[in-house]
């Protein structure tokens, strides 16, 4: 059965990454990536039969260009957080998926931010690329863990994104998300149904701050997501 599931998500992502790149190129500027991205999210999640259940702050507004921050459990963080967060995202990816075919080209079409981690100039262009599309209206979503957690454990963060946060003067809003590593541990391709719940909260404002804040704010903010992931622990 997994192997089957395996293939559907193949499948899905040829045919819609396709589908994403041609309207993408057909509509430039028009957000037909994420819509795109949702169909391709929901069809994941119940072929898979991974439940999502979300809890978003009566304070969080979708329509503010912010920048989501969430831990990293699993490949299924990617499409239970675009059908989550109602916002016209962009990713910051690493750079290694730009070369999958379709699935690589529909993300550079979109404007996602792959981030080259071997060299550091490339790094800090696309941060700043990061900054425009905020003032744009976009709102980016970034794992300041910088990589899946394979026990669920939150893992030290990166500061990448805190100083894209505040270059930005975009406020930050943390995301918890658990339930991935038990659907699908990192290093495995077996699938098991089960349910992802995710906690969107509060933003934390930026405007004001410098970049001297920028290890204040990454405290923060991680101690927030800590905070909402023990709550989520105990459901």
């Amino acid at each position: 059965m997994s192997l089957l599931r395996l293939v559907l998500i193949t499948l899905y992502t040829a045919v819609l990454g396709s589908v994403a790149i041609i309207l993408s190129l057909l509509l430039p500027g028009v957000p037909v990536f994420i819509r795109v991205a949702r169909i391709w999210s929901w069809l994941i999640l119940r072929t898979c039969r991974v439940k999502l259940v979300v809890d978003r702050s009566p304070a969080y507004d979708p329509s503010r260009p912010s920048i989501y921050m969430s831990n990293h459990q699993s490949l299924f963080d990617v499409p239970s957080l675009t059908l989550a967060i109602p916002a016209d995202l962009k990713f910051v990816t690493k750079r290694e998926l730009l070369f999958i075919p379709i699935f690589g080209w529909s993300l550079w079409c979109a404007g996602f931010l792959f981030i080259d981690r071997r060299r550091r100039d490339r790094a800090v262009r696309s941060l700043a690329r990061g900054s425009r599309k905020i003032r744009a209206g976009a709102s980016i979503l970034a794992f300041p863990e910088g990589t899946r957690s394979p026990t669920g454990e939150l893992l030290p963060f990166k500061k990448g994104a805190f100083v894209l946060a505040l270059e930005a003067g975009a406020p930050i809003v943390p995301v918890s998300i658990t339930g991935g590593t038990s659907v699908l541990t990192k290093g495995s391709l077996r699938i098991r149904p089960g349910v992802v719940r995710i906690t969107i909260g509060a933003p934390i404002e930026t405007a004001g701050m410098t970049l001297g804040d920028r290890d204040r704010l990454m405290a923060l903010v991680r101690g927030q997501i800590a905070a909402d992931l023990e709550q989520l622990g105990e459901l």
